[in-house]
């Protein structure tokens, strides 16, 4: 793979075989992220359990100390009373049967989080199909599916992450911004890494971090020593 020379440039200061401290990685993945655009700083983790089992899931959400430094359009499931508390929250869109037939007659996805009511399970259920692929159906272990749909707002406003194995057993998340610096995403990296070693399987055996890379949006990977977090 042919890459640019910003790219090379960035990957001439990182040392592939090592494994550097969160503190040195975050530095070189801010050094690195060189584009014209406030470049996301993303986190990988590869875990050693096995996605397909059942009980060696590995799935949550965590509110980021400072936030993910994007801004994100919220979508609330909910009737009565809770669609004004969403909006109040800071939904950009809340209701109920009149969203649900947006999205499958028009195709529209102008949001970027979707929180139901557990009443509205019923209407989200019937958009699995366009939803689930995209990551975005509600769940109760994510905190997407809450009677409490005001709070949920206002956490996926304030930099609330879901994290959750792929099929190859990798957590991806973004933790901030370049222009957060070191010490906020450093702030960031730990709650994610911190809520990910409270969420390992009781299943789980052998190494649970198998390795756990940094990376900007268009920079090289930069590898993080784990032995701290076993």
């Amino acid at each position: 793979m042919k890459h640019g020379k910003k790219y090379v440039d960035g990957a001439k200061l990182v040392e592939r075989a090592k494994l550097y401290e969160a503190n040195e990685a975050l530095d070189l993945a801010c050094k690195t992220a060189t584009a014209k655009f406030d470049e996301t700083i993303e986190c990988h983790v590869r875990l050693g359990v096995d996605s397909r089992h059942a009980d060696q899931q590995v799935r949550g959400a965590v509110v980021l100390p400072n936030g993910t430094g994007r801004e994100v359009k919220v979508l609330v499931f909910t009737k009565g009373d809770k669609v004004q508390a969403a909006l109040d929250a800071g939904a950009e869109y809340a209701g109920a049967e009149e969203y649900m037939q947006k999205i499958m007659s028009e195709g529209w996805m102008d949001f970027d989080v979707v929180i139901a009511s557990p009443d509205m399970m019923g209407v989200v259920g019937r958009l699995g199909k366009i939803l689930g692929p995209r990551g975005l159906m509600p769940n109760p272990k994510a905190g997407t599916v809450t009677p409490d749909v005001a709070k949920a707002v206002k956490e996926a406003k304030a930099g609330k992450i879901e994290y959750r194995l792929d099929k190859t057993n990798i957590i991806h998340c973004p933790i901030g911004k370049a222009s957060f610096g070191v010490e906020k995403l450093q702030e960031n990296f730990d709650t994610l890494m911190g809520a990910i070693v409270k969420a390992k399987p009781a299943a789980a055996k052998g190494q649970y971090f198998r390795n756990v890379t940094i990376t900007s949006t268009m920079g090289p990977g930069v590898k993080i020593d784990t032995t701290k977090f076993a």
